[in-house]
């Protein structure tokens, strides 16, 4: 019989999968927000740390880490996980914090 913490990593493993096939990683960066910090909190949001502990890990203030959460959530690139203060944020996937996706800009045409 599997331990509950092999149990846990399966289900954390599977969320993943699925959240990589559904959401690509363009969308998932443009969610979280263009800062370094933003994307930090989130890589944090593993369902190990509760809310004071990744806002003391990034010195993001907690009223803006709750918007932010509250954010994340409602665009379904995370979830909650547990309840009241021992809730704790999981992400759908870790964001790479190196290789942000640059934006598309249209090719110029040659001029004549």
């Amino acid at each position: 019989m599997k331990s509950p913490e092999q149990t846990d990593q399966l289900l954390r493993c599977l969320m993943h999968i699925l959240g990589r096939a559904t959401m690509p990683i363009k969308t998932v960066y443009d969610l979280v927000g263009r800062g370094d910090k933003q994307i930090q909190a989130f890589n944090l949001c593993d369902g190990s740390l509760i809310q004071s502990e990744v806002s003391r890990k990034t010195k993001i203030d907690q009223g803006q880490l709750s918007r932010t959460f509250t954010r994340w959530v409602e665009n379904g690139i995370a979830f909650w996980i547990g309840e009241g203060k021992d809730a704790r944020l999981l992400h759908i996937y870790p964001l790479p914090s190196n290789t942000k996706p640059k934006s598309k800009k249209p090719k110029k045409s040659p001029r004549r």
